[in-house]
């Protein structure tokens, strides 16, 4: 391996927490797993869900399923992003990783028999639970084919090595061959095999690091004159195919997280949806969308312009999620009558990024906790989690990349929007059972439940430090990795056996106390592990020798036979603690 993989295989190493005990080629895996699959997926991700290496593993070191541009673990999240959007849109990644400085025909078709294997009706080699949990995924995506609506799904597959790949005109044709075997069976719209090697995969690392950035000409414009708060703004209409290159990245997928800040996901074919689809349908309509359409407005915290030519970065499309996505679906269809209403905004002031984006997201019927993502709690939130010195600092992202380029953060102490969610309604809210399934199944309790403005903010850090400290412990083999499918169940229980069963109100000042009780054990090492591991014991309790699954821990029952453990033990500590108190 090069001097230059080894540097970015150790401040991967660094940044995600690993073991320091991890062999180079198991690293190796894990490096070329998130580069990978970082190609297709610009959110953060944590490169242990995608790693399916081990006994069992087809021959297959990572594997990514990506439903509707969202990284999925479950069949209930593929479910709830059928109810979200009406429809499937598929891919499949692979990858197999080398520290060879070579490519090996015979273990590349080693990786192609994997592939075929995991997509058998009737798979005849052992497997382990992750590719099992996988193939389960699969099989309800095809059972639900109907769905797929713009295309049969699609099959990535990537091999890297620490070498460079020759273009071996005999290796090149066994790997067609492959890819044509794949095809025949009527179960993909395309199979696409990569070779990466060492400039390859180094590159894309790097540009998993970076905020999106992208060029596209502005020509039909006007500046528009000077606001306070706003460096440039300008209203124009820009041809479609420029306007795609905007939302789609360099492998042809929708950039799902610019739309983070749109306060509605795509709603698939509701009415106003199936009438612009309908619009392009019709020539006539292509060219007159540019005034049928209310248009999209883009916010960019960086602007560089030189003539028509525009370079934005760290930007958002805070309008026109529905548009965007009826567009991407029709690109094929499209021709370059077709113009886009654009409206580009150049600003860093926060607050004026909220005005806009209530403003423009007023079109519509929206209530006040679908705008909860912009709202000030968000920004107090942000302030609290900068407020923690050293080993106790979380980060808190509050937009998508927002620290992609900080040099220094570990990326496992970055919390996004979703995974506050979920610790916060296992920890706080007893809904451990929902924060293992899909997010949307927690989506109706934001702004009910979950960042209410009169909620204090530390219930919120702890519950977040709680979910790091629990996945650094699974990361360096201080707890069984094998508990961590109920790692949500984890939190819920940790808070009554440390804060006791009297929990305030969320919205008291009691709670900061609560809540800063719980910190204190998670802040020490030797104290969260031991209390995690009584955690572990109520898990272990409530199981009675049942094997510990992913269908166990989404449901109800379970959440409520682990909490009833829970306060058990809690109860009978209290109980104690008073006898002692009275003797004394």
């Amino acid at each position: 391996m090069d001097r230059v993989t080894k540097s970015y295989l150790e401040e991967f190493r660094s940044e995600q927490s690993l073991a320091s005990g991890l062999s180079e080629s198991t690293m190796f895996e894990y490096f070329a797993d998130y580069c990978v699959v970082s190609l297709a997926h610009e959110e953060e991700f944590d490169a242990q869900d995608v790693h399916v290496g081990g006994e069992g593993d087809l021959g297959l070191d990572g594997l990514a399923i990506i439903v509707n541009g969202v990284l999925i673990g479950s069949v209930e999240e593929a479910s709830d992003l059928l109810d979200i959007n009406g429809f499937l849109d598929v891919k499949f990644i692979f990858v197999q990783a080398k520290t060879s400085s070579g490519f090996n025909g015979e273990q590349i078709m080693t990786f192609f028999d994997g592939i075929d294997e995991f997509f058998a009706e009737d798979p005849t080699l052992p497997l382990n639970e992750q590719v099992e949990g996988a193939r389960e995924i699969m099989s309800w995506l095809y059972s639900k084919s109907v769905k797929f609506k713009r295309q049969k799904p699609v099959i990535e597959m990537s091999f890297v090595t620490t070498g460079q790949w020759q273009e071996d005109a005999y290796l090149t044709a066994k790997v067609d061959k492959r890819k044509g075997q794949l095809m025949t069976t009527g179960l993909f719209h395309g199979a696409k095999f990569t070779p990466l090697g060492a400039n390859e995969i180094q590159a894309a690392y790097q540009r998993s690091k970076n905020n999106v950035t992208v060029e596209f000409s502005f020509a039909n414009k006007v500046l528009l004159p000077e606001i306070e708060g706003v460096e440039e703004a300008y209203l124009g209409v820009l041809p479609v195919k420029e306007y795609l290159s905007l939302i789609t990245d360099p492998v042809g997928n929708i950039r799902k997280p610019l739309f983070y800040d749109n306060v509605r996901d795509f709603q698939g074919d509701n009415d106003v949806n199936s009438e612009i689809r309908e619009t392009l349908k019709d020539p006539s309509g292509q060219q007159r969308f540019a005034v049928l359409n209310n248009g999209v407005t883009v916010v960019t915290r960086g602007l560089d312009t030189t003539g028509n030519k525009f370079v934005v970065t760290d930007y958002q499309i805070v309008n026109g999620c529905q548009t965007s996505h009826v567009l991407f679906d029709a690109a094929e269809e499209l021709g370059d009558e077709v113009h886009v209403p654009l409206k580009v905004i150049s600003t860093a002031d926060e607050e004026i990024i909220s005005a806009i984006i209530t403003a423009t997201n007023r079109q519509t019927e929206v209530t006040a906790e679908d705008l909860y993502a912009m709202s000030a709690f968000q920004k107090r939130l942000e302030a609290l989690y900068d407020a923690f010195p050293d080993k106790k600092k979380l980060h808190y992202e509050r937009r998508s990349k927002q620290y992609a380029s900080a040099n220094g953060i570990e990326k496992v102490r970055i919390i996004g929007k979703t995974l506050q969610v979920r610790a916060f309604a296992a920890m706080f809210l007893d809904d451990a059972h929902r924060a293992a399934r899909y997010y949307g199944d927690l989506r109706a309790q934001v702004g009910t439940k979950i960042f209410i403005d009169a909620h204090k903010l530390e219930p919120y850090y702890v519950s977040a430090y709680g979910y790091y400290k629990l996945e650094f412990l699974f990361r360096n083999n201080l707890l069984p990795v094998y508990y961590k499918p109920a790692r949500y169940h984890l939190l819920m229980a940790l808070r009554y056996l440390i804060g006791g069963t009297d929990m305030p109100a969320l919205t008291a000042n009691k709670a900061t106390g609560y809540a800063n009780k719980i910190a204190e054990v998670l802040w020490a090492d030797e104290a969260s592990v031991e209390v995690f591991k009584e955690a572990i014991e109520l898990i272990d309790e409530v199981l009675a020798g049942d094997a510990l699954t992913r269908d166990v821990v989404k449901t109800q029952s379970f959440t409520d036979s682990v909490k009833a453990a829970a306060v058990a033990r809690a109860e009978a500590r209290k109980v104690a603690a008073e006898a002692t108190a009275a003797k004394l």
